[in-house]
């Protein structure tokens, strides 16, 4: 049973590690932590929905052209939103992120209603028997899907030219601008980009929870216990973090009560913010003056 239960919270939590990564990419760029991030993934997975459904397209082409409009909506959002809060305080630019989110949710309702909506999806996976514990294709799907956008970004970021001027903007916005950095234009395309990986979150995750208007809402919190787990900031964190509030979601739900379920990541966040705040893999930052 505790195999199941640790298999199972896995596969959960790969769904929260991915919506957290996706997150991480933006927070990478702009140190803002987007509290919209939910409304944004709904947005990604209705507009896969309208043009498989409303206007025929084939469903991998679907997904680009929503991935492609989603990634514009987060430049634009970053340069012309985030941006013109950037000279007042960061709680400013956070609660921009939260009303851009409730108006995106409020269209949604508006157009799609607040019925639940199935999408339809081209591909079928078989469940994957590990001993007597069992993980559904789709959850296999999510979990290889997040390891390999990791991997691809670690790579991105600390291997290649354009990640190390990816990590100067974040480390010191001001300093890369003075070594000659296009320092918005950076921010703005790592908005696109945890946009792109945003909407392929909402594909994968219709499968499990159908489509409505507060599908991302209810990740959202999850997401932000798993990047505070794992360490703000930090990519393999945000794997980790999701992996283990989905394992301890799991475990604490069988064997203490199930009201657990719903408190963890609260008491996660509460916890890990008292007692360590850079999380289990953040990097304590030291300012010298």
């Amino acid at each position: 049973m505790l195999a199941q239960l640790i298999l199972s919270g896995a596969a959960q939590g790969a769904i929260y590690a991915l919506v957290a990564l996706s997150m991480t990419i933006i927070y990478r760029g702009t140190t803002i932590v987007n509290f919209g991030h939910g409304d944004f993934i709904m947005a990604g997975a209705f507009l896969v929905f309208t043009f498989t459904t409303a206007m025929g397209l084939p469903f991998l082409l679907a997904v680009l052209v929503s991935m492609a409009l989603l990634c514009a909506l987060g430049i634009v959002v970053h340069i012309y939103f985030i941006e013109a809060t950037a000279k007042g305080s960061h709680l400013g630019q956070i609660m921009m992120t939260i009303a851009i989110g409730f108006l995106l949710n409020s269209v949604a309702n508006i157009v799609y209603g607040r019925d639940v909506i199935a999408l339809q999806l081209p591909y079928h996976l078989k469940p994957i028997f590990v001993g007597d514990a069992v993980i559904t294709g789709s959850s296999f799907l999510i979990v290889s899907v997040a390891l390999a956008l990791t991997v691809a970004f670690f790579i991105l970021l600390n291997k290649t030219w354009l990640g190390r001027k990816i990590q100067a903007v974040y480390q010191s916005p001001t300093g890369a601008a003075l070594v000659g950095i296009h320092v918005r234009r950076y921010q703005a395309g790592l908005w696109g980009a945890g946009l792109v990986i945003g909407t392929v979150c909402g594909v994968l995750l219709a499968p499990l929870t159908q489509l409505y208007p507060d599908m991302g809402r209810n990740l959202l919190i999850m997401a932000f216990a798993s990047m505070a787990l794992g360490g703000f900031g930090n990519l393999w964190g945000a794997i980790l973090g999701g992996l283990l509030v989905g394992i301890l979601q799991n475990v604490a739900g069988a064997y203490v009560n199930t009201a657990l379920i719903e408190i963890i990541p609260h008491l996660i966040i509460i916890i890990v913010l008292v007692v360590r705040p850079t999380g289990l893999l953040g990097q304590q930052v030291v300012e010298r003056v």
